[in-house]
């Protein structure tokens, strides 16, 4: 496979956008969880993080990054985006909704820009991974670089 054909919509965006990433890939055919996929490639848990994606009261979409071993606090969540309540958005409308597949699911590139949410513990690290919008791909990058290109903000938003 040629690198060309390697690339995903969140990895143009990155190079579109001049932000250095690394990529990783693993073989995988279906979803499993982050804490699986870091323990395949070795990566360290604290530092992968997977995206989440939820419905407000409203019906506005919202996204949401977080360590891969942390449990999105629903309650935290809503009030980061100004909303009565957050559910999760069904595994069926995902796709539908984002572009990504579960498991490949990124907040670099989804089909519509949604109001994003970076748990404020990335910022602690010089460099967090992160599904590279394809199941089999993790992309590492800097958190600010996350934060800008995905024009997200951070906040404490794990229980």
């Amino acid at each position: 496979m040629s690198k060309k054909e390697l690339k995903t919509n969140a990895m143009r965006i990155l190079d579109k956008n001049k932000i250095p990433y690394e990529y990783q890939t693993y073989e995988c055919d279906e979803f499993i969880d982050g804490i699986t996929v870091a323990d395949k490639i070795g990566l360290p848990h604290e530092q992968v993080y997977k995206t989440l994606v939820t419905t407000g009261r409203s019906g506005q979409h919202y996204v949401f990054v977080l360590p891969i071993a942390a449990e999105l606090d629903l309650k935290k969540a809503a009030r980061a985006v100004g909303e009565k309540s957050v559910e999760m958005l069904h595994v069926k409308d995902i796709t539908a909704v984002t572009g990504y597949v579960r498991g490949g699911c990124t907040a670099i590139g989804m089909k519509k820009q949604f109001p994003t949410i970076i748990d404020e513990s990335a910022g602690l690290f010089d460099h967090i991974y992160v599904s590279g919008g394809k199941l089999g791909m993790q992309i590492r990058l800097a958190p600010n670089d996350l934060k800008r290109v995905s024009q997200a903000e951070y906040r404490d938003i794990t229980v």
